[in-house]
């Protein structure tokens, strides 16, 4: 096992340092490039999995909005206006991730109907089996949808 292996496995913030000096020094043969890639994917993933889940919890606190209209409160607001924000700022750092939203929320709904579901006691069937909200609505710190 070679010193960035074992860097990697025994101070992985110091692995990365180590390989951000190697690529400026441009010393490409002695990067840890199979491990390399490997992070960068799981990097990738990881921000794809942090926007899933914020538009997880936006949709089920929309649904809630929407279809609990009674028991609507200053949390579901302040839950809603905070995962806009973070996933503003998000898209913001990682813009190709616009790419992603489509399927994005359509991987989300799910997770977030079981979640409005378990939340409010509604019956699945009050429920739309697709997302009802576009990407602009979803975006638009101004949208709150009205009662169904």
């Amino acid at each position: 096992m070679n010193t960035l292996q074992l860097e990697y496995e025994s101070d992985f913030y110091g692995w990365i340092y180590k390989n951000i000096e190697l690529l400026k020094q441009r010393k490409f043969s002695e990067l840890d490039v199979e491990v390399l890639i490997d992070e960068l994917e799981s990097m990738a993933k990881r921000d794809k999995r942090e926007l899933i889940s914020r538009l997880t919890i936006l949709i089920a606190h929309l649904l809630k909005w929407q279809f609990q209209p009674t028991q609507r409160s200053g949390s579901w607001q302040g839950s809603i206006d905070e995962q806009r924000f973070k996933i503003g700022k998000h898209l913001g750092d990682s813009p190709s991730l616009n790419n992603q939203l489509s399927e994005s929320i359509k991987i989300a709904y799910p997770d977030a109907l079981k979640l409005a579901i378990k939340e409010t006691k509604l019956s699945l069937t009050i429920f739309p089996k697709n997302c009802l909200y576009s990407i602009e609505q979803l975006l638009d710190e101004d949208f709150y949808p009205n009662p169904k």
